[in-house]
């Protein structure tokens, strides 16, 4: 039996989970913890961390190794995405997370961050064509699936916190900011050659974004166990008519939306802008919502990877 730490070191929150893992291969979830530390805050268009947000998140991954150290044989790996990846000061970060806690981190290119986000989810869909969108803090992870396999892969600097700071959307929302900003995704989009190939095709969403809409709308439908959004599916129209409500609302007021947390509502616009321009990029009328991403990829990975696990 081994117990198998993944940190993930995102743009607007650090997480942990551990799992422990059976000769033969299964494994479950034993314990999971998150921390908004929002490491992109503030980066801007020059992309620095700041020092208060690192501060922040290596205050959260010493937490964190405090909890991890309690287990017996434990495999720890940490990995950072766009926030770190886009970062012109990443060394400097990574430099400072090694000193103080001895943690070495795997930073992810965009094309590793979108194929781990695949293998995460793949086998826990019956639908065996779909496009699949990661929306994080400062990127967007976008595959193309067709017949259960991954046949492009892509990842885009865009992402909910970069796209609610650089467009003003934050609070009240004015026309010409969103007509801005959906233009601008809209033109990021259009960008990557093969993105009409997936036409019509649902789109399979992961991420926080994806988590707060679907709770929302779980809630809305007076459905039990709302955190249970596996396969959980939206119309089109389902979908804009929960962005519209964020729309309509000021920041004060989105924060007392039933199933969105506080500390979400300020960045939601900007995550929902990403799958709302998709949807209407490729004409999909439905999106679906997976609970899996990088963590279970990494795991399935190691799994795969190590002969001594008796699949």
């Amino acid at each position: 039996m081994e117990n198998f730490v993944i940190i993930d070191i995102g743009s607007n929150s650090v997480r942990m989970a551990i799992y422990c893992i059976d000769p033969d291969g299964s494994y479950h979830e034993i314990k999971r913890v998150k921390n908004d530390t929002r490491l992109s805050e503030g980066i801007g268009q020059n992309n620095i961390l700041q020092i208060t947000a690192m501060n922040r998140t290596i205050s959260a991954l010493r937490s964190f190794k405090s909890e991890y150290s309690k287990y017996k044989n434990v495999v720890v790996r940490a990995i950072a995405t766009a926030a770190v990846r886009q970062a012109q000061n990443q060394k400097d970060f990574l430099k400072n997370v090694y000193k103080q806690l001895h943690i070495k981190v795997r930073v992810l290119t965009g094309k590793e961050e979108a194929y781990y986000d695949y293998l995460g989810i793949s086998d826990r869909l019956a639908v065996k064509d779909y496009l699949l969108m990661d929306v994080g803090g400062a990127s967007v992870e976008i595959i193309h699936v067709r017949n259960q396999k991954c046949i492009h892969c892509v990842s885009v600097p865009i992402g909910a916190v970069k796209i609610s700071e650089q467009f003003h959307l934050i609070d009240q929302v004015t026309a010409a900011d969103l007509f801005e900003a959906e233009s601008y995704i809209a033109e990021v989009y259009s960008r990557i050659p093969w993105i009409k190939k997936p036409l019509h095709y649902p789109i399979v969403l992961i991420g926080g974004a994806a988590r707060a809409i679907a709770r929302i709308n779980r809630r809305y439908q007076h459905l039990s166990h709302v955190d249970h959004i596996q396969n959980f599916q939206l119309t089109r129209k389902q979908v804009n008519v929960t962005v519209e409500t964020f729309l309509n609302r000021n920041l004060a007021e989105r924060q007392k939306i039933n199933g969105l947390e506080n500390d979400r509502a300020d960045v939601i616009i900007g995550g929902s802008l990403c799958l709302t321009v998709m949807m209407n990029f490729i004409d999909s009328k439905r999106v679906i919502f997976s609970n899996g991403g990088v963590r279970e990829g990494l795991i399935n990975e190691y799994i795969e990877n190590n002969p001594h696990f008796r699949k």
